[in-house]
C-alpha cells in the first residue's frame, strides 16, 4: 500500500515506553543537528523528557529482559529448518555484545547528567509557561549563546551514556515491527474489534490507512482485546465524529 500513514499501539508498558523513548532520541538528534537558539532549546527539552523517563524507570533492566528474551527466540530459530543461520547469528552477535555492554555499565545511567545544575534549573523553570527566559535562567541563555562546537559537546556529552540504551530499544523495536505481517481488514461503519489470544502475546499492533481515505485510526486495547475507530478531524471548531461508512485498511499483529 503506498501514500499510506501507519498508526502503531504498544499493548503492554514496557514497549509503550520503549516507543516513547524512540521519539524523543530521534527528536533530540534532529533538534541537535541544527544550532540555531531555538533548535538548541528542543533539544535540551527532548533530553529533559528523557531524563524525566529514566528518573521513573529502570529502563537498564527492562532493555536487558527485552534483548534476553530476544536472544532466547533466535537461538531457538538458529538451526530451524528454512531460517537463514548466518543471519540469525549475526543478529545474536549484536544482541548479545550489545547485552554484554549494558551489563558491564555501572550505577544507574543518566545519573550524572540529572545532577547537572543547568538541567536541574531548566527543569524547574520548565514547569512554568514561558519559565525559561533569559531573565529567569540567565546560565541558561548564557549557554545557548555559546558557539556552536562547543553546545554540540556538551550534547554529546550529556547524551553519551544512553548510547548502549538507545541501541538497544532500537533494535529491540525494529525486530519487533519486522515480525507483523500486514493483512487486508475492513471496519464497519468506520470500527472494528476483535479478541486477542493470550496464550501468544501480542506487542504491537499495526494500522496502515490510505491518505486518501480522510480520516485518522483511534487505536485501544488490551491483552484480552483491541479496537480500532476511524475518526473524521472535526472541522470549524467542530469535533472529530466516527467514520459512517466502511473503511479498508491494513492491520498487522507484531509478535516475536
Amino acid at each position: 500500500m503506498t501514500d499510506t500513514i501507519r498508526y502503531e499501539f504498544p499493548l503492554n508498558e514496557r514497549i509503550r515506553i520503549f516507543c516513547r523513548l524512540e521519539l524523543l532520541f530521534e527528536q533530540l538528534a534532529y533538534f541537535s543537528a541544527d544550532d540555531s537558539v531555538f533548535s538548541r532549546r528542543a533539544a535540551v527539552t527532548a533530553l529533559l523528557d528523557i531524563l524525566t523517563i529514566f528518573s521513573r524507570n529502570d529502563l537498564k533492566s527492562e532493555v536487558l529482559k527485552e534483548l534476553e528474551r530476544q536472544i532466547a527466540i533466535f537461538n531457538q530459530w538458529l538451526n530451524a529448518e528454512g531460517v537463514d543461520g548466518d543471519k540469525v547469528s549475526a543478529y545474536l552477535a549484536q544482541l548479545k555484545a550489545l547485552s554484554q555492554r549494558l551489563y558491564s555499565s555501572n550505577g544507574k545511567i543518566g545519573l550524572k547528567v540529572m545532577a547537572n545544575d543547568l538541567f536541574q534549573s531548566v527543569s524547574q523553570r520548565s514547569a512554568i509557561p514561558g519559565g525559561t527566559c533569559s531573565f529567569d535562567l540567565p546560565a541558561y541563555h548564557f549557554w545557548l549563546e555559546q558557539p556552536s562546537q562547543m553546545q554540540q559537546q556538551a550534547l554529546d556529552q550529556w547524551l553519551s551514556p544512553f548510547a548502549d540504551i538507545r541501541e538497544g530499544i532500537a533494535l529491540a523495536l525494529s525486530f519487533i515491527r519486522q515480525s507483523g505481517v500486514l493483512q487486508d481488514y475492513v471496519a464497519e461503519a468506520g470500527f472494528m474489534q476483535m479478541g486477542l489470544d493470550r496464550s501468544q502475546p501480542i506487542q504491537m499492533i499495526q494500522v496502515c490507512l490510505a491518505q486518501s481515505m480522510d480520516c485518522y485510526a483511534e487505536i485501544s486495547g488490551g491483552k484480552h482485546r483491541f479496537t480500532v475507530r476511524f475518526m473524521r478531524p472535526g472541522r470549524d471548531g467542530s469535533r472529530a465524529a466516527q467514520a459512517e461508512q466502511n473503511i479498508p485498511f491494513k492491520l498487522s499483529f507484531c509478535q516475536f
